[in-house]
């Protein structure tokens, strides 16, 4: 236990209370998933929503208040207390409590930018309560650029032996081509080199960039914006040294012949690259937003609204989106975790 007292420490936001968020960080109290962990834990909840799932659910572990200098307890969830705006329900959203789900971004952000965590880890929110209360939002991403003052970061989701980065992220398909830019493309690709880097340890990463029409355009006949957009831009890059292949078809380059000549992907908007990926990691798959000054996984699933308080909802993103925030912290300290 000692060697936690100076080890780093994660916050983990719950997210909608209405979700499986809460009940998927229960489990984090399970001593057999803890040891996993060369960390220290700490979910922002409110305390009374957890106590109140963890009995309906018969959770093992304790609850205890988050205190900074108190030694972690095997079987003991620490949680740091956010308090709901209403009583919160299994499966039934209210956009009252969407403020509640932004404190808990609020806090860890802060917490993390004073050093008093390493990283954040965040459980699924449900966007559409959150503008339902009035409160624009279009997710995580772009939500933590805003409060961070970023001008761009990079959502990249891993997991299945695949690495996928996005030039756009949650809008309409109608409004992507537009959004596709040059200098969208060439801020993500420079963002992504350099993070492949420092939270990956590539250092020279071989980056697959997809195009953005049917067959990267067929030469003009199918679209221009891979003559037009993308293929100057690998080109200025590539002279810079950069190990770039595209614009390439979306739909070979998820073949085997293809990922095996690259380290990550880049897709041109959501749907392009994430239906593959969450194909071949659904469940177990992660969240990272490149290009923030702090470190930020998440899960790669949605709320379950229809899993809530079954006590079915599977943990095992959040566990790998925690394990991989630990071993971001440890490298960009200079060295891999070391077991406690």
């Amino acid at each position: 236990m000692s060697a936690l007292s100076s080890a780093p420490v994660i916050a983990v936001s719950s997210g909608e209370p209405a979700g499986v968020g809460p009940e998927i960080c229960l489990r984090l109290a399970d001593c057999a998933l803890a040891a996993r962990f060369p960390a220290r834990i700490v979910v922002l909840a409110d305390r009374s929503l957890l106590a109140e799932r963890a009995e309906a659910l018969h959770f093992p572990g304790q609850l205890r208040d988050w205190q900074a200098g108190l030694p972690p307890q095997a079987g003991t969830l620490e949680v740091l207390h956010q308090p709901l705006a209403a009583a919160a329900t299994p499966g039934r959203l209210d956009p009252a409590n969407s403020r509640y789900v932004l404190a808990l971004l609020e806090r860890a952000l802060s917490g993390c930018q004073s050093g008093e965590f390493a990283a954040m880890v965040t459980a699924p929110v449900h966007k559409g309560v959150i503008n339902d209360a009035g409160i624009p939002f279009s997710g995580h991403t772009e939500y933590l650029a805003e409060r961070t003052a970023t001008p761009r970061v990079v959502m990249m989701l891993a997991g299945g032996g695949l690495r996928v980065a996005l030039v756009t992220t949650h809008l309409p398909l109608r409004d992507v081509p537009a959004a596709v830019t040059q200098t969208a493309v060439e801020e993500t690709l420079r963002i992504l080199h350099r993070e492949m880097s420092a939270k990956y340890g590539i250092d020279r990463p071989r980056i697959l960039v997809a195009g953005l029409n049917p067959h990267a355009g067929e030469g003009g006949y199918l679209g221009h914006e891979e003559i037009e957009v993308i293929a100057p831009v690998l080109e200025r890059l590539r002279a810079e040294g950069m190990t770039l292949l595209g614009p390439l078809p979306a739909d070979t380059m998820f073949s085997r012949p293809v990922l095996e000549r690259g380290d990550c992907v880049l897709a041109m908007y959501h749907d392009q690259g994430l239906t593959a990926l969450k194909y071949a990691s659904f469940g177990h798959g992660i969240n990272v937003t490149l290009g923030l000054p702090i470190i930020r996984t998440s899960v790669d699933h949605g709320t379950a609204l229809e899993l809530a308080g079954s006590g079915r909802a599977d943990p095992g993103s959040l566990l790998v989106a925690i394990e991989q925030a630990i071993e971001m912290v440890a490298r960009a300290a200079g060295s891999r975790p070391a077991r406690a």
